[in-house]
C-alpha cells in the first residue's frame, strides 16, 4: 500500500501530525470534498512541499514550470485537461511528456494512453501554476466563445420577452453582433485546421459542432441547445436561405474572407428531430490547383491516363463515393486539355473552382436549367469537350452517350464502388449496352488516403499482414503537433483505371456482369484500388491500415 500523504509530510518536516489531524478531520466535516494536501495550503504549507510529497507518494519525478506556448496535442478538450489538472508538454516519436498536478487522476492518463496509443512520460509540477497556464492558454479562445454565447442567449431572451414575431426574432438574432462573432470565429477556426467541411448538429441538450480534417471527423465546440436557432439562423441568412423555413431541406452558398482567406461554402441544411442538422463544405479560393502530376498517379498510370484523355471522343468516367476526389481529378483533366484551339464547356451543380478558359454553367434545376438540359444546349455550342458534373439519371445519360457518340470528348461522374460496376450502373438506369460499349473508353475509380506526417514519420516492423503483401518496409507516424497527433497530414488519391479494349467491349454488349468485366480488366492488366493503395504503403506514402479504411469494398 502507498504510504500516505499526511505521514510523508510528516516525515519530510513540513507538517506536525497536529497539522495533519486537524486537516483529515476538516476534510471529513466537509464530506471528502477537498484533498488533506489542499487543506494544509491553508494553513499554510507551501506548494513545493507538497510537490515534493506527491512526488514521493508516486513515484514520479518533479517537472519544471517551462510550459509550452501551445499545447501539443490539442485535441484534448480544455474541461478535461483542467479537470484532471494535466497538461501535454510536448509529443516527441510517439512519446507524451505530460505534465500532472494531481497525481490520483491516473485513469484519465490512462484514457489519453488508450486514446492516442502514446507513451507517457509523466511529472509532477505545481497545481496552481499548471492550472494558471492552462487558463492563459484558452483564455481567448475559451473567454470568447462564454462570452459570444452568453450574450447570444440572452439577446433570444430579451427578443421573447418582447413578444416579437417568430420570423423577426430569428431575423434579429441572426443580426446580433454576437452571433455574427461566434459563426465567424467557428468558420475561421476550420480554416486554420484545414477543414473540409463543418458539421452542426443539434442534440437534445446541447449543439455539437465537428471538423471533416483529411477526411475524418473530429468533435470541435459543444454548444446550449438554446444556441441552435440563433447559429443556424445565422448561417441560413448568410446563405440566401429562408429563414422561416425550417421543415425543408435548403441548399446554399456563402462567400467571404475567414481568417485572411477568400473563402467559398456550400451550406446543406436537413431538418432533423431536435433541429437543423448544418453541414458547410469549404473550399478554398486561394488555395493552389492540384495538377494531374501531383494527384498521386504513379508514372505507369499518368502515361496511360494522360494518353486516354488525349482522345478525339468517347466518354471517360471518374467514380467513387462522395468526398473521394473526383471533381479534383476532373478539373486537373481539363486544365491539362485546355488550350487555344479547343472549346471546353462544363456543366456543374455547383461550380467550385473557375477555371479560366474553360465555359463553366452552374446548374440551377429550381429554375429548369438541369444537367439534362444543360447538356442539350451545349452540344449546340460547338464544344470539343464537355465535362457533365454527374450522370444522375437516364436522360443525362442519354444525351451523355448522344454527345460522345457524334466526335464530342465527354467527362462525368459515376457513384460506384469500382470501376468495373459503372457499365452495369448505366445499364441499370435504362442505357442499351451496346451504347455504352460504343463509347465508353475508360473509367476510372478513386479513393483518397491520409498520407503519413512527415514530421513524424518513422520506420516500423512490418507485421505478418504486410508481409502476406510482400511488403518488406513500413512507415507510420508517431504523432506529433503538425499532424494533431493523428500520425496523418494530408491526402492522396488511389486510382483504379479500366481502359476499354475490344474483349471489354464484347462483354458490355452481351450485358455480363461487373464481377466478369473485373476479372477480364485484371487479367488485362487493370491495377485495383487495393493494389495502387499498396502500392504507395511500399513506397511510404501511406499506412496499410488507412488503406484497407477506404478500400473495404475489395475485402
Amino acid at each position: 500500500m502507498r504510504e500516505k500523504l499526511g505521514q510523508i509530510l510528516v516525515r519530510l518536516g513540513v507538517a506536525s501530525g497536529e497539522e495533519v489531524d486537524r486537516a483529515l478531520k476538516v476534510q471529513q466535516e466537509e464530506g471528502g470534498l477537498r484533498r488533506v494536501g489542499e487543506i494544509l495550503m491553508d494553513s499554510g504549507l507551501k506548494e513545493d512541499d507538497l510537490v515534493r510529497a506527491l512526488s514521493v507518494q508516486s513515484g514520479l519525478p518533479i517537472g519544471g514550470e517551462e510550459f509550452p506556448e501551445s499545447l501539443p496535442l490539442d485535441k484534448l478538450s480544455f474541461p478535461f485537461l483542467k479537470a484532471n489538472a494535466l497538461m501535454p508538454l510536448k509529443l516527441d516519436d510517439g512519446l507524451l511528456s505530460l505534465a500532472v498536478g494531481d497525481p490520483t487522476k491516473s485513469d484519465a492518463i490512462d484514457s489519453i494512453k488508450a486514446s492516442f496509443g502514446f507513451r507517457i512520460r509523466p511529472c509532477i509540477v505545481k497545481k496552481s501554476a499548471l492550472l494558471s497556464h492552462l487558463d492563459s492558454l484558452y483564455a481567448s479562445h475559451d473567454a470568447m466563445m462564454r462570452r459570444l454565447v452568453e450574450g447570444v442567449i440572452e439577446e433570444e431572451e430579451l427578443a421573447v420577452q418582447e413578444g416579437g414575431t417568430d420570423v423577426s426574432h430569428l431575423k434579429d438574432l441572426a443580426q446580433d453582433k454576437g452571433i455574427i462573432q461566434l459563426v465567424d470565429l467557428v468558420i475561421e477556426n476550420a480554416v486554420k485546421d484545414r477543414a473540409s467541411d463543418i458539421h452542426v448538429e443539434p442534440e437534445e441538450a446541447y449543439m455539437r459542432v465537428r471538423y471533416r480534417i483529411d477526411g475524418i471527423l473530429y468533435d470541435k465546440e459543444m454548444f446550449p441547445f438554446r444556441m441552435q436557432a440563433a447559429f443556424s439562423s445565422r448561417i441560413k441568412l448568410l446563405s440566401h436561405m429562408n429563414i422561416a423555413e425550417r421543415r425543408l431541406p435548403q441548399d446554399g452558398r456563402i462567400r467571404g474572407n475567414f481568417g485572411g482567406k477568400d473563402i467559398d461554402i456550400r451550406v446543406s441544411t436537413l431538418p432533423t428531430v431536435h433541429g437543423e442538422s448544418i453541414v458547410m463544405r469549404i473550399l478554398d479560393r486561394e488555395a493552389s490547383f492540384i495538377s494531374l502530376d501531383d494527384i498521386g498517379f504513379s508514372r505507369d498510370l499518368l502515361d496511360r491516363y494522360g494518353a486516354l484523355i488525349k482522345k478525339p471522343y468517347g466518354m471517360i468516367l471518374i467514380t467513387g463515393p462522395t468526398g473521394s476526389g473526383k471533381t479534383t481529378t476532373l478539373y486537373a483533366s481539363l486544365v491539362k486539355l485546355n488550350s487555344p484551339e479547343k472549346k471546353i464547356i462544363t456543366a456543374e451543380e455547383p461550380v467550385e473552382y473557375l477555371l479560366r478558359g474553360i465555359n463553366q454553367i452552374q446548374v440551377r434545376s429550381k429554375i429548369g436549367l438541369t444537367f439534362a438540359n444543360g447538356l442539350r444546349h451545349i452540344v449546340r455550342q460547338d464544344p470539343d469537350i464537355i465535362m457533365v458534373g454527374e450522370i444522375r439519371d437516364l436522360e443525362t445519360a442519354g444525351i451523355s452517350i448522344h454527345a460522345a457518340l457524334t466526335g464530342h470528348l465527354l467527362f462525368s461522374t459515376l457513384h460506384t464502388n469500382d470501376a468495373p460496376s459503372a457499365t452495369t450502373r448505366l445499364v441499370d438506369m435504362g442505357v442499351e449496352p451496346y451504347l455504352v460499349s460504343s463509347t465508353l473508353i475508360g473509367v476510372m475509380a478513386q479513393r483518397l488516403v491520409r498520407k503519413i506526417c512527415p514530421h513524424c514519420k518513422t520506420e516500423r516492423e512490418p507485421d505478418s499482414q504486410a508481409r502476406e503483401q510482400g511488403i518488406e518496409r513500413l512507415w507510420e507516424g508517431k504523432g506529433c503537433e503538425n499532424c494533431y497527433g493523428t500520425g496523418y497530414r494530408g491526402r492522396l488519391a488511389i486510382f483504379e483505371l479500366m481502359l476499354i479494349d475490344d474483349d471489354l467491349r464484347e462483354l458490355i454488349t452481351r450485358n455480363a456482369t461487373s464481377r466478369e468485366i473485373k476479372e477480364k480488366a485484371a487479367a488485362s492488366g487493370m491495377t485495383t484500388l487495393r493494389q495502387d493503395g499498396l502500392r504507395k504503403v511500399k513506397e511510404g506514402i501511406t499506412t496499410i491500415d488507412e488503406v484497407y479504411r477506404v478500400t473495404q469494398i475489395e475485402l
